[in-house]
C-alpha cells in the first residue's frame, strides 16, 4: 500500500498528491460551507479554513505550484466578476460611485490610523509586523508583496523583516475574512435590515434605471392628431415609443411605418417607457384592455436571439427592420431585463429582440441574426485569454509617484479586473464577443475562488498555530481583527445611516474596500443578486491602488 501512502501522506508534494489535496480541500470546504448555524452559512469561504487545517497537519504543495494556482484562481474569479458587472459599472459609478469610492477611501484611512495608533501606543510591535498584520486584516496580498519589496529597498538583505510581515499576514488573514462578514451582520442588526426588502428595492431601482418598457393599447380620440403620420406623432408626443400594430375602425390589423396616417378610432398597440405613459395618454387618448394575441390577424409577435458575432455592438436602427423585412422591433431583452427598442440601442450577443410582422419575414430575420441557442453555449475562449493577457500587462505597469522609491502596480488582480470591465463594456468596438452564459460564468467564478482560497489556506496552515497561539501572535490576531472590524462598522454605519445606501451595495462596498474575494462570494451567495458585485467592482480599482500605496508608505516612512 506504499502507493496509497505516497498519495495521501502529509508531506507528499508530487503532482497526483497535489491534485488530490486540492480536490479534498475544495470538496470538503464547499460541503461544510453549506451547513447553516443559526440560519447562516459561510459558503465557499469555508474552503480557506479546511486549507488551514490541512496545512497545519503537514500537507504541503510545491511553492511554485501553489503560487501559480493561487494567482491563476484569483485571476479567473476577478476576470469573471469584471465581465459580469462591466456593462453596469459605468452607469453605477454615475449614480453613486463617487460616494462609494469616498467611503472606501475612508475605510483605508481608518485602517492606517489604527495601525499608527497601535505602533505608537503599544511600542513593542514593529511597523513591519503591523504592515503584515494590516495586509492580512484587509486580505490584500498585493499590498503585502509591495511592502516586502519596499522593505528590501530600505534594508537590503533583511529577509527577517519580510518573513515577519508574512507571519503577521498569516495570523490576521483568517479573522480578516471573519471580521468582514461579522461587520456585515452587525450593520444589518444595528439598522434592522430585512434582506428580502433590500433585494426588492435594488431590483426596483435596476428596473427604473433601465426604464423597463410598458406594453399598452391606446384608442385615438384626440381630433388634433387625426390625419397625422407616425413621424409627426413622434414629434408631437416628444418621447420614445414603438407602435408595433395598428387596428383601424374596420378591424384591419397591420404594421405601421413612419408614413402611416393615424385616424380617430384607431387602436395602437404601443411599447413605451413607464415615465412617458401619462404624456402619451394625454396626447393620444384613453388606454384600452385588448388581447392582441387572441385577435386573428396577419401579423404575429416572436422573439429572435442574436447569436452571430457580426451583429455584436451594432445599433438596432442599422438593421433596417421596417424597410428590409417589413417588421417592427418593440423591445430587446438583455439578461432578463426588457429594454425599449430605440434605434440607437447597441445590440449584444445573447440579446432577444421582440419583433412583429409576417411569419415569413420573421423567419428571414431570424436566419440573418442566428437565433441559435447552441451557438451561445460555445465559450468565447479567445476573449477570455486575450483579456487575461492584457490584464496581466496592465497590472504590471509601474506607476511612479514623487517621494516614493518603489513604483506602484495594480497587480495580477487589479489589472485583469480593469481590462474585464473595459472589454465587457467596449469590446464590441474591437469586434470581441464578451457574452458568456450564466452557467459558464458561474463555473469559472467558483473554480477561481475555490483554487485561491485553498491555496491561501494550505500556505498559511503550516505556521498558523505556532504563530497565533503564543503571546505575540495573540496580539497580532487581536490587532488584525480591530483593523478589520472597527473601520467597517464605522463606514457601514455612515453608508446606511447617512447616505441610506442599500445593504446589498454596502456588502459589496465592504468586500471591495477590503479587496476580499471571499467576502464578495459570501455576499453574492447570501443575497442571490449581483448588486454586491457591482459595488465591489466600483471601488476595487481605486482601493487596490490605495492599499498598495498605504502599505509601502508606512514601511518607507517608519521602518528603520
Amino acid at each position: 500500500m506504499d502507493w496509497l501512502q505516497n498519495l495521501l501522506a502529509p508531506g507528499a508534494s508530487s503532482l497526483p498528491s497535489t491534485i488530490i489535496l486540492y480536490a479534498f480541500v475544495i470538496a470538503a470546504g464547499v460541503w461544510l460551507g453549506k451547513l447553516k448555524v443559526g440560519g447562516i452559512s459561510l459558503g465557499v469561504t469555508f474552503v480557506l479554513f479546511v486549507g488551514l487545517l490541512m496545512g497545519h497537519f503537514g500537507y504541503i504543495v510545491n511553492p511554485d505550484v501553489l503560487h501559480f494556482v493561487r494567482e491563476f484562481g484569483l485571476i479567473l474569479f476577478i476576470f469573471s466578476i469584471g465581465l459580469q458587472v462591466g456593462p453596469s459599472f459605468f452607469s453605477s459609478f454615475k449614480r453613486g460611485g463617487v460616494v462609494l469610492n469616498g467611503l472606501a477611501a475612508l475605510t483605508i484611512a481608518l485602517n492606517v490610523v489604527i495601525v499608527l495608533a497601535i505602533f505608537y501606543i503599544d511600542g513593542n510591535t514593529s511597523i513591519t509586523a503591523l504592515v503584515g498584520v494590516m495586509s492580512g486584516a484587509v486580505t490584500n496580498t498585493p499590498g503585502l508583496g509591495a511592502a516586502q519589496q519596499a522593505i528590501l529597498q530600505v534594508m537590503p538583505q533583511n529577509y527577517n523583516a519580510t518573513e515577519e510581515m508574512a507571519m503577521g499576514y498569516a495570523a490576521a488573514y483568517p479573522l480578516g475574512v471573519v471580521g468582514i462578514i461579522t461587520a456585515m451582520f452587525l450593520v444589518r442588526a444595528l439598522f434592522r435590515v430585512k434582506m428580502d426588502k433590500e433585494v426588492e428595492a435594488i431590483e426596483a431601482e435596476k428596473e427604473a434605471a433601465q426604464q423597463k418598457p410598458l406594453i399598452l393599447t391606446y384608442e385615438v380620440t384626440n381630433p388634433l392628431i387625426d390625419g397625422k403620420n407616425m413621424m409627426q406623432l413622434h414629434d408631437i408626443v416628444n418621447c420614445d415609443f414603438v407602435v408595433s400594430r395598428l387596428q383601424d375602425k374596420d378591424g384591419n390589423i397591420f404594421i405601421p411605418n413612419s408614413q402611416t396616417v393615424v385616424h380617430k378610432g384607431d387602436k395602437l398597440y404601443t411599447v413605451l417607457s413607464a415615465n412617458d405613459e401619462e404624456r402619451f395618454k394625454s396626447v393620444i387618448g384613453p388606454e384600452l384592455d385588448i388581447d392582441w394575441e387572441s385577435n386573428p390577424g396577419p401579423v404575429v409577435s416572436r422573439r429572435i436571439l442574436i447569436t452571430k458575432t457580426e451583429y455584436n455592438g451594432v445599433t438596432l436602427g442599422s438593421l433596417k427592420l421596417r424597410h428590409g423585412y417589413s417588421l417592427n422591433a418593440t423591445r430587446v431583452n438583455r439578461a432578463g431585463i426588457d429594454l425599449l427598442a430605440s434605434p440607437d440601442l447597441r445590440l449584444q450577443m445573447g440579446d432577444r429582440i421582440t419583433v412583429v410582422g409576417q411569419l415569413e419575414d420573421i423567419r428571414r430575420l431570424a436566419e440573418k441574426l442566428g437565433n441559435s441557442v447552441k451557438r451561445l453555449n460555445e465559450p468565447n475562449m479567445f476573449t477570455l485569454f486575450a483579456g487575461i493577457f492584457l490584464g496581466i500587462i496592465v497590472g504590471s505597469i509601474p506607476i511612479a509617484f514623487p517621494g516614493i522609491s518603489v513604483p506602484m502596480k495594480l497587480g495580477m488582480a487589479g489589472g485583469p479586473l480593469v481590462v474585464a470591465i473595459l472589454l465587457s463594456r467596449f469590446g464590441y468596438k474591437l469586434k470581441l464577443v464578451t457574452y458568456t452564459s450564466s452557467a459558464a460564468s458561474l463555473l469559472m467564478r467558483e473554480i477561481g475562488i475555490c483554487l485561491f482560497l485553498a491555496s491561501v489556506g494550505i500556505a498559511a496552515g503550516a505556521n498558523f498555530a505556532s504563530t497565533v497561539f503564543n503571546y505575540t501572535g495573540m496580539w497580532w490576531v487581536i490587532w488584525g481583527f480591530i483593523i478589520t472590524f472597527v473601520p467597517l462598522v464605522v463606514v457601514g454605519s455612515i453608508a446606511r445611516g447617512v447616505y441610506k445606501i442599500n445593504m446589498l451595495t454596502v456588502m459589496g462596498l465592504f468586500g471591495g474596500s477590503m479587496t476580499d474575494p471571499p467576502a464578495l462570494a459570501f455576499a453574492n451567495n447570501s443575497t442571490g443578486n449581483d448588486a454586491p458585485a457591482v459595488a465591489y467592482s466600483t471601488v476595487y480599482p481605486l482601493t487596490m491602488f490605495l492599499r498598495i500605496v498605504a502599505a509601502q508608505v508606512l514601511v518607507l516612512a517608519l521602518a528603520s
